[in-house]
């Protein structure tokens, strides 16, 4: 938050940053369904 990012996109940014080289190695499909997914359900925890 020091650098003007709130709390819930530094923690995406973090996981997203995790699973990356993961979801590259996955097929394009099946990349794009877990992206949804994790952003499904970071949404409520934050906070």
């Amino acid at each position: 938050m020091s650098r003007g990012i709130p709390k819930a996109t530094a923690e995406g940014l973090l996981v997203n940053g995790f699973v990356e080289p993961i979801v590259k190695e996955i097929p394009l499909e099946y990349s794009i369904e877990l992206n949804r997914l994790l952003q499904l359900e970071m949404e409520g925890s934050v906070g």
